[in-house]
Formats: C-alpha cells, sequence, structure tokens
C-alpha cells in the first residue's frame, strides 16, 4: 500500500515518462535438474504471452539405467526496495506467478522451499521469530514490521534487513520500516527417468509483465537515450517497428506516441545445461495480445503464423540468450480519461499498469 502510493504521487509527471514511472519484470525460466548428465532434452515447446508462459518438454534418460532425480523450478528472487516496484502477479499468494506443473499428463504436487537473504546471510528463521512475512510486499509485511519492538528494529536497520523509507504523501513526512531482503523461492519434486525412454514435463504460469508509462526511449520527436542504444541489441529493434513508433508520434496531435512499454524476460540458458548441451527440438512461440500491439525481440527466421503469434524453430538449438521481449501498447487519453485523471489526482493511464489495449496506429 505505501509503494503503491509513492509510484501513485511519481505518476503525475507529465510524459514522456521515464525509469522511475516503471514496475519491473523478473526474469524467469525453465526446469533444473539435480543430475543432467544423462537426461537429454529432445524437444522444447515454448510459448510466451503477457498473460500466460507454457512450456512442454521431452526429456529422455540416455543411460541404460533409471535415474531418479530432483527437478526445480526456481522462481525469480524477489527484493525488498521501496524504491523499486517488481511485477507481481498475485501479491497475496506464496506460489505469486501461479505455477503448475504436469508428468507425463498428470498434475505432479511441488514442493516449496523458499529462504529471505539479507547481505547474502540467511534471515529466515529471524523473520519467523517475529511474525514476519517472508515476502517483502504487500500490507501484512509493513503491518508486522510496524509492530517490532524498537530495539530489534534498530538492530534490523544496522544490519540491512530493513531501511526507513521517508516521504510525505500529503499528510507530512512519515517514516515506515520497509524490508530490504530478498527472497528466493523454488519448487521442487522428485522424480525417475526410466532408462531409454520419454518422459513428458509441461508446466504452465503467469509472466513477470514489466511496465513503463511511455517510451524510455523516444522523446522530443526523435529515438535517444541510453536506453535507446540498449533496446536496440536487447530487443532487436528493427526499422519497422521504429516506423510503426514514428507513425503513433504523427497521428497524435501532440508528437507524442500514445504508447506504453511491456516487457517479458524468459531465462532460456539453463536449456545448455542437460547432457548434449543443445535443446534437440526447440519451438518458441510469441503472442503479443492484442492484434495491434508492438512487438520486438531477438530471433532467428521468425515467422508471423497468426494475427497476434511469431514463430521460431530450431534443431539441435544451443540457447546462448535468453528471450527478452518488448511490448507496446496503445492507450486513449481522450476526454473521460482525462476527466477520470482529475477525480483520481493522477493521470490513470499512469496510476494503473498496464492500461487497457487499444489498436496502436501503425501496428501489424
Amino acid at each position: 500500500m505505501i509503494r503503491r502510493l509513492t509510484l501513485a504521487l511519481l505518476a503525475s509527471a507529465p510524459l514522456p515518462a521515464l525509469a522511475n514511472d516503471s514496475v519491473a519484470e523478473l526474469g524467469t525460466g525453465g526446469l533444473v535438474l539435480s543430475r543432467s548428465d544423462v537426461i537429454a532434452m529432445e524437444k522444447e515447446d515454448l510459448y510466451i504471452s503477457p498473460s500466460r508462459v507454457a512450456v512442454d518438454y521431452v526429456f529422455r534418460n540416455m543411460s541404460e539405467k533409471d535415474v531418479d532425480t530432483i527437478v526445480a523450478f526456481p522462481m525469480p528472487d524477489v527484493e525488498g526496495n521501496p524504491y523499486w516496484m517488481p511485477a507481481i502477479p498475485d501479491e497475496t499468494s506464496e506460489n505469486f506467478l501461479g505455477f503448475s506443473v504436469t508428468v507425463d499428463g498428470r498434475p505432479r504436487q511441488a514442493q516449496l522451499e523458499h529462504r529471505a537473504f539479507a547481505v547474502d546471510l540467511d534471515i529466515t528463521e529471524e523473520l519467523n521469530r517475529y511474525g514476519v512475512p517472508l515476502y517483502p510486499f504487500g500490507d501484512a509485511v509493513y503491518d508486522a514490521l510496524a509492530k517490532l519492538p524498537p530495539k530489534v528494529a534498530e538492530d534490523w536497520r544496522a544490519r540491512g534487513i530493513i531501511v526507513i523509507d521517508e516521504y510525505d504523501a500529503g499528510q507530512g513526512w512519515q517514516r515506515v520500516r520497509s524490508p530490504y531482503w530478498k527472497l528466493k523461492t523454488t519448487y521442487w519434486w522428485r522424480m525417475t527417468f526410466p532408462a531409454g525412454k520419454p518422459v513428458k514435463v509441461a508446466h504452465r504460469y503467469t509472466p513477470s509483465l514489466g511496465a513503463t508509462a511511455g517510451l524510455t526511449f523516444f522523446y522530443d520527436g526523435s529515438f535517444q537515450g541510453e536506453t535507446y542504444g540498449d533496446y536496440k541489441v536487447k530487443y532487436c529493434m528493427d526499422k519497422p517497428f521504429e516506423n510503426a513508433i514514428l507513425k503513433a508520434a504523427q497521428q497524435n496531435p501532440d508528437g507524442y506516441p500514445p504508447l506504453f512499454e511491456n516487457r517479458i524476460s524468459y531465462i532460456l540458458t539453463t536449456g545448455g545445461n542437460w547432457a548434449g548441451g543443445t535443446i534437440g527440438k526447440f519451438k518458441l512461440t510469441i503472442d503479443k495480445g492484442d492484434a495491434g500491439n508492438l512487438v520486438s525481440f531477438c530471433g532467428e527466421n521468425v515467422r508471423k503464423v497468426g494475427p497476434t503469434t511469431f514463430e521460431m524453430t530450431a534443431d539441435d538449438y544451443y540457447p546462448a540468450k535468453n528471450v527478452e521481449i518488448l511490448l507496446l501498447a496503445n492507450f486513449d487519453w481522450n476526454a473521460e480519461t482525462a476527466n477520470r485523471a482529475a477525480d483520481l489526482g493522477a493521470p490513470p493511464a499512469r496510476q494503473k499498469l498496464p492500461f487497457p489495449n487499444a489498436p496502436a496506429p501503425g501496428a501489424e
């Protein structure tokens, strides 16, 4: 609640919006085996959209004996920081990405392990002792920190477990104890890979969707700034993509493209940790969600296979880079939204992300 209020105050700045009007995406990836020297990944079918990530694998035990091993799905680390807001699909649940897994079509119950760290020291038991939730965001953790004995709070501040956040939300300056630890969460289960036989494993979750009001790489009528150079490399932005942005800017009376950024990060490089070091057959499908959205990502021989979907396939694929996706969606700043902004005291398109989608001019 406290940080949401602070972000709403930041959001009252005029366009173009820069990094402090953002929520950060959390890089998430695939499965990790405790033993992978004899387990080959024959196939990976990866689907990524703004609302869902679906991964279907076919593994094969290349040895002559059954292999019993632990399979893990590391959730992205979540760092408590009053000055940085990550994109969390479900702040109320330990399973904040809605992770689920099946093995050969049957649901598999995964164990949850989560630990909290401050300055690389495990503080899980200490947080539990004082009834402080491990998850470093939401009202529950702030309420628990407010109830700490003063001596404990001062000790935790000195050790980098919490920080004192000072801000003015219109009622005078306030000092609030804020989480500053890192939460590491892993889902894991045991399974057996029979000798020489294929095993199908599938998992689903909701991605962490980074967002920025406006564009961080386009202002004053041109592409510029450090972000532009970074994005050219990270998202492989090409001329048609940039031309669509310029067209959107030209069709808007104030000369600024009515677009906002969404970002998705998928950690693919762990796919090279299997026997042989490659993925036998790899298929990547990117779904941009709305036909009017603009999308840019790096890939080889990418084909458009539907109104919103793009596909890349490869054999014996070595995942040298992670999948980084930039989505640009349109928002309509009209009289109705302007009136709502006046009622709320801040532009609604900056107060809640993501915005309602509408076709972006020039999008294909």
